[in-house]
């Protein structure tokens, strides 16, 4: 495929064109009724495809090939939902296995607090033999230190991972919470390169963004909006600076169609990204950090 760059218009707006490009962390739908309430049923199909497609084939119209969803199982998942919008918008959507320990482990359902490591990913890799066939593994951690059931989380991933070459994209509380996931995921015989820091930008100390990009793993900077552009920005350059562009990862965590509430309630489109962020990036940056790192990182 062709990249182009950023064409910047009159009036200060820019417009992204026609480049490949790969969004790493965003959503369609969530539930967060919370792992022992959660069932089928709870919101209407129709309605979610509805609200969706136009977001979706307008990202796909700038460009976009791929979006990896990123709701757990026990959150909101929906792979026959994810595949319906695929079709209709023709963009790969990829889905995942795993758990979500994050919340105080709300979402953590009640077999996984009592099963091991191995048990658990003797599940996730199961998953991976569906029809459906999850592309990533997503799980959740709270802030450092990790408590026991964290680490057991982390630890089913890495065995899962281990067995299936499935990247792990963790959403980690701080940094500290990161540097300690990505110790459990090496002791489990795993590279580096398969663990993804989700929310990096949380952690206000660059020092352990490079730290753990030096390591080998990802380091993601998710969730640009207008709010939060300016600090995203001195992340991807302070990265860049220390040659650590390569392992960096770029998203919007947007979509969210909230099950619960009135039409979904604000549901996000994903074009902020396109629009205005990467204007801003230097612009033999951005095929890198929106097409290479992401296909180097969860697989071409």
């Amino acid at each position: 495929m062709k990249r182009r760059e950023f064409l910047s218009l009159a009036g200060g707006a820019a417009l992204a064109s026609q480049m490949a490009s790969v969004l790493v962390h965003e959503h369609v739908l969530v539930d967060f009724v919370g792992a022992d309430q959660i069932r089928p049923g709870r919101y209407d199909r129709d309605e979610v495809f509805r609200i969706a497609r136009p977001k979706l084939e307008e990202l796909r119209r700038l460009g976009c090939r791929r979006l990896l969803e990123c709701t757990p199982n026990f959150l909101g998942r929906d792979p026959e939902l994810l595949a319906r919008l695929s079709d209709a918008a023709s963009l790969q959507i990829w889905s995942n296995t795993g758990l979500y320990g994050a919340a105080n482990h709300k979402f953590v359902p009640a077999f996984a607090r009592s099963e091991t490591a191995a048990q658990l990913a003797k599940r996730w890799v199961a998953e991976t033999r569906e029809a459906w066939r999850p592309r990533f593994i997503k799980i959740g951690v709270n802030r450092g230190p990790l408590d026991e059931l964290d680490r057991k989380l982390v630890r089913a991933a890495a065995i899962a991972s281990r067995e299936t070459g499935l990247t792990i994209a963790s959403h980690t509380g701080d940094g500290a919470a990161a540097v300690e996931q990505l110790e459990i995921v090496t002791a489990e015989r795993v590279s580096p390169a398969k663990f993804v820091w989700v929310h990096a930008q949380n952690e206000r100390d660059h020092g352990l963004h490079e730290k753990v990009a030096r390591a080998g793993a990802w380091v993601e900077f998710d969730g640009i909006g207008p709010k939060t552009a300016e600090f995203h920005l001195q992340c991807v350059r302070f990265l860049a600076a220390k040659g650590l562009l390569r392992r960096t990862l770029l998203s919007q965590d947007a979509g969210w169609y909230h099950v619960g509430e009135a039409g979904g309630g604000e549901f996000r489109g994903y074009t902020y990204l396109y629009s205005d962020f990467l204007p801003r990036i230097e612009p033999a940056q951005v095929p890198v950090l929106m097409w290479e790192n992401p296909r180097a990182a969860f697989g071409a």
